[in-house]
């Protein structure tokens, strides 16, 4: 599907740059992080998100104004994540790093986010803990002349929270964590098309990767290790039945396709 082609084309041409810098800098012992933001959707109209800085630290209890911190990005974006489903992403940053073990991420969220609902923009307060950066634990080896992108899945329908019957709306950020090199991916397509319904990887009880289908009914979910899936499809129009597909199976970093799936 073209979602995937183009991360894959993104990859190897960041391959090619590190090889590229490897026969040409005496920085060749060093690794590559790239960052990558995409999004499991919420039922809203635009989630933006202001992000500030993306930072990485070697240990996981560093706080922020310690020594050690090395930025990945620290251009500040405003993001829509809901532009972010069935495959797309954002490059958040990327930068050369010594090897060994990374234990700590830090996103730097500002003040500009907002959520759009019915057509009513509203802002999205910051509980004050996460003032200094929202942290993400990650044991990461980086190895010298290894391209390493980190897959952030930004999940906009649980990291948004309405605080009581206030008309107030609260950013607590819900991100799921996976490595491109390390993952597989599911697809599909999904009729009758233009239903557009919701569609979920879950392993076990626990639901690890969700999407919406595009207007033409093809979906795709990256990120996913390697195992059994059970795929739901639920659509919102309440005139096709949900569906589950049992027994998905996903060999990293291959791409599963399920085929076509007729909703009754």
């Amino acid at each position: 599907m073209k979602f995937l082609q183009t991360l894959l084309i993104l990859l190897l041409g960041a391959l090619v740059a590190v090889s590229c810098s490897d026969n040409a800098s005496s920085d060749s012992d060093h690794g590559t992080l790239r960052v990558f933001l995409t999004d499991a959707p919420g039922n809203y109209e635009a989630v933006y998100v202001d992000i500030q800085a993306v930072r990485i630290h070697r240990s996981s209890d560093a706080e922020d104004g310690e020594s050690g911190w090395i930025d990945i990005n620290t251009e500040p974006m405003i993001v829509d994540l809901l532009q972010l489903t069935n495959g797309k992403f954002e490059i958040l940053g990327e930068t050369d790093l010594e090897p060994g073990r990374y234990n700590q991420l830090r996103l730097i969220l500002g003040e500009n986010n907002e959520v759009v609902i019915d057509g009513e923009t509203h802002n999205l307060t910051t509980p004050s803990a996460q003032q200094s950066g929202l942290k993400l634990q990650l044991n990461a080896d980086i190895e010298g002349g290894q391209m390493h992108t980190l897959i952030l899945d930004f999940d906009a329908s649980r990291s948004i929270v309405r605080a009581g019957n206030s008309g107030m709306y609260i950013l607590k950020p819900v991100i799921r964590t996976a490595w491109l090199e390390q993952s597989g991916a599911i697809e599909g397509t999904i009729e009758p098309a233009g239903i557009e319904p919701w569609v979920y990887a879950i392993a076990g009880e626990d639901t690890l990767a969700g999407t919406r289908a595009e207007a033409n009914g093809d979906f795709l979910m990256i990120g996913l290790l390697s195992g059994t899936y059970q795929v739901s499809i639920v659509p919102t129009n309440g005139e096709n039945s949900m569906t589950i597909l049992s027994n998905v199976q996903v060999s990293a970093p291959d791409t599963t396709n399920v085929g076509t799936v007729t909703l009754e």
